[in-house]
């Protein structure tokens, strides 16, 4: 949240999902923040050029908002939009195995960079350096969330 818009407690949001229209549909919600969690109950939201305003039930000024400025709006994993087949949530990537085409292992992605033309996963690995993997489907092989596993192809430059 990027802070208070007028006086009657209308805040300010950036949107970081790729799904902004759901803010108008969402209600329970959880306020992220470094003060902890904090549930809230979103009145009304609705477009404001690239951002969106957002009215919380029970915050009726600037200064009841202010404090949220840096605070994420979340929700409950289970109220994420389904995804087509093949595309996946970094949190559902993130501790992942990661094994190549024959079954040797990688190591375990820690972190997903969202870098503008693809993700690349890093994958975290014992006793080496970590290794960037581009999210591309000459690369990712297969995704296996039940098994919690990743197949990649690796790269010649993996092999120097």
């Amino acid at each position: 949240m990027l802070g208070p818009q007028g006086t009657d407690g209308r805040v300010r949001v950036y949107p970081l999902t790729d799904f902004p229209e759901r803010l108008e549909r969402l209600r329970e919600v959880v306020l992220r923040g470094e003060g902890g969690d904090k549930a809230a109950t979103i009145e009304w939201a609705r477009p404001h050029g690239r951002l969106y305003l957002v009215k919380l039930e029970g915050r009726d000024s600037a200064e009841a908002v202010v404090e949220l400025r840096g605070d994420y709006i979340t929700i409950a994993r289970e109220e994420a939009v389904s995804l087509p087949p093949g595309e996946y949530y970094h949190y559902q990537i993130v501790g992942l195995r990661v094994e190549e085409e024959g079954g040797r292992g990688l190591g375990t992605i820690r972190e997903v960079l969202a870098t503008g033309a693809n993700d690349v996963y890093v994958v975290e690995r014992r006793g080496e350096g970590d290794l960037l993997i581009p999210a591309i489907k000459l690369v990712v092989r297969d995704i296996d969330l039940e098994a919690g596993v990743m197949v990649v192809r690796p790269l010649k430059e993996w092999l120097e």
